[in-house]
């Protein structure tokens, strides 16, 4: 099944739902259904560093520059500001 088929059964659910619960845009807005998102955490401090300024706060993967640093030969530690 497409990613447009099942949007549109996904909005026909949201219709019928609403309409059986007597619930317009306005009441949803009201409940915050619509609010914008947190702001993203500022990023970790850098605790790695290579010779371009290229940074790495040590969480999520490992940057493709390290990675290529690494399967040269190189430790990690070696770039630990």
């Amino acid at each position: 099944m497409s990613i447009e088929i099942e949007r549109a059964q996904a909005i026909t659910w949201i219709r019928i739902q609403m309409a059986q619960q007597g619930l317009t845009l306005s009441h949803l807005q009201a409940a915050g259904c619509f609010a914008e998102p947190p702001p993203a955490p500022p990023p970790g401090a850098v605790r790695y560093r290579n010779a371009q300024g290229q940074g790495w706060d040590g969480r999520g993967a490992m940057p493709e520059w390290l990675l290529r640093a690494i399967n040269a030969g190189q430790t990690v530690e070696h770039f630990r500001v």
